[in-house]
């Protein structure tokens, strides 16, 4: 994490790559690319979720493969010897997915701005609007992908009721116990059996502007399981909010976690994935 006036400081630096990773689901009728258009960190560049993924796939927001992410990062003036420091305007809930991206694809100079875009303004930090600056067309970025920081389907199915293996599911009491319907189509409500619920806003803070302190963190984990086990897979809704938990776990040292790309979207979708409910 970063605070807004440390990377006030470092913001000149030419390797101090600052990007906008803001994203809502549909229902908050809200448009990140206008609101980054309009206001935003000077210099910064926005990192569309559902552009740098496998458009490919059934799912939104898939994990691309390694080469398409080198080509998008690059495209953001991003080079694998930069510091990448991302932001989102609703504090932290989205950041934490292009963290994680980055850190399945090998970089590691990767931060989050503690309280995201409101932190910076209300600092009275500089802002910007218009037209975006021109990247460095000299960026180059090696993905290294590193498949301990990612679950898919199967991985899942085979760790169901595996002693020492523990699925933590980020999504709300009422989605996980499958009292209310799926915000997707053709998805069914309930969870994957065996898993257990930990909803992402229970790790947070100051009106879910940031995590909570690593104490705080630890008991919240420990009341779920978590130092029970060998092994962690995070999943939720579509794969956004299951990376505020991996990344609650890496700052209190469990790292890296596997994020269930697919998540709920995938599982309740496949007839074949057995769904429990309660």
């Amino acid at each position: 994490m970063i605070t807004a006036s440390e990377l006030s400081e470092l913001r000149e630096r030419s390797d101090v790559k600052v990007l906008d990773a803001s994203w809502y689901l549909p229902a908050e009728d809200r448009n990140p690319h206008q609101e980054f258009a309009d206001c935003r960190i000077p210099s910064s560049q926005f990192f569309d979720i559902d552009l740098i993924a496998d458009l490919g796939h059934q799912c939104p927001h898939m994990l691309p493969d390694a080469r398409r992410f080198e080509q998008e990062v690059e495209a953001l003036g991003v080079g694998s010897k930069d510091v990448v420091v991302i932001y989102d305007r609703k504090g932290l809930f989205s950041a934490p997915r292009a963290w994680w991206m980055f850190r399945v694809f090998g970089h590691d100079q990767v931060r989050i701005l503690v309280g995201g875009f409101d932190a910076w303004r209300l600092a009275g930090l500089p802002t910007e609007s218009g037209d975006v600056a021109v990247v460095d067309a000299e960026s180059r970025f090696q993905a290294n992908y590193r498949s301990q920081w990612v679950a898919d389907k199967q991985i899942v199915q085979a760790g169901i009721n595996v002693r020492g293996l523990l699925t933590l599911d980020a999504r709300s009491p009422a989605r996980f116990a499958g009292d209310e319907p799926e915000p997707r189509s053709g998805v069914r409500p309930g969870h994957i059996p065996g898993s257990k619920n930990l909803h992402y806003a229970e790790l947070l803070a100051n009106s879910g502007k940031w995590l909570k302190s690593k104490s705080e963190l630890k008991r919240i984990f420990a009341d779920v399981g978590v130092d029970e086990v060998d092994t962690v897979i995070t999943t939720c809704g579509s794969g956004i909010s299951a990376c505020i938990l991996a990344l609650a776990l890496h700052e209190i040292g469990l790292s890296p976690t596997s994020v269930y790309d697919g998540s709920w979207a995938e599982w309740g979708a496949d007839l074949s994935c057995p769904v429990q409910k309660g």
